[in-house]
């Protein structure tokens, strides 16, 4: 691995690299803001483990948390922080340079 592949390794955020969080963030980047059911849903997680990872990334200052209601009904809505947004892009250039490289 050449040094220039060992610093875009490095690059790979490590809040982001587990496979729950990299699929949160990869939705959450395509959208203005979404809800809990739905990510849980799409990402097809229990409540309490997308709880925990949503928890992580709001510590981290990736995700805002939005809480209210539609109608009657409580809701949860998540969207990324521009850290988060950020902290996404650099990711993906860095995992995209680690995947093209030779």
């Amino acid at each position: 691995m050449s040094p220039r592949t060992a610093d875009y390794r490095r690059r790979l955020d490590e809040l982001i690299h587990t496979p729950v969080r990299l699929s949160v963030m990869a939705l959450l980047a395509r959208s203005d803001r979404v809800t809990f059911g739905y990510l849980r849903d799409t990402v097809d997680v229990s409540d309490s483990l997308l709880s925990k990872h949503m928890a992580t990334l709001e510590r981290a200052g990736y995700v805002t948390v939005t809480k209210g209601h539609e109608g009657r009904r409580p809701r949860t809505w998540y969207s990324l922080t521009d850290r988060g947004r950020r902290a996404f892009l650099g990711y993906r250039q860095a995992l995209r340079h680690l995947l093209d490289s030779e």
